[in-house]
């Protein structure tokens, strides 16, 4: 599995890359990277077809675990994965900008970011 800790994620993040959050969408309104999409990781596999299959996939949850097992499962189905070490609470940490708010492909508006 490729890994990257928090600022590894924010270059690649401000480069433009694709952030998915696989936690549930209670936790992903709490807080998120900004520009993250909320795809749980219950429903990753269901939902493989909203990924572009050449471009890499950073993932992130809550603290790396659920990102790490998630990141394999996208490995095995043939995408570039990459886990984000440390998850959110790693993000946080670092004092980055935080984004609250639901998803917007849950059809609920209204994320802010936060520092």
């Amino acid at each position: 599995m490729r890994e990257i800790d928090t600022d590894q994620a924010a270059r690649a993040i401000a480069a433009g890359a694709v952030v998915v959050d696989v936690r549930e969408a209670p936790e992903y309104a709490a807080g998120h990277v900004p520009g993250a999409i909320n795809i749980p990781m219950g429903r990753l596999t269901a939902r493989l077809d909203e990924l572009d299959r050449n471009a890499p996939v950073h993932v992130i949850c809550a603290s790396g675990n659920r990102s790490a097992a998630m990141t394999d499962v996208l490995a095995a189905r043939g995408f570039d994965a990459v886990n984000v070490a440390g998850g959110t609470a790693a993000w946080i940490e670092s004092g980055r900008a935080v984004a609250r708010g639901a998803s917007l492909t849950s059809g609920v508006a209204g994320t802010e970011a936060t520092q």
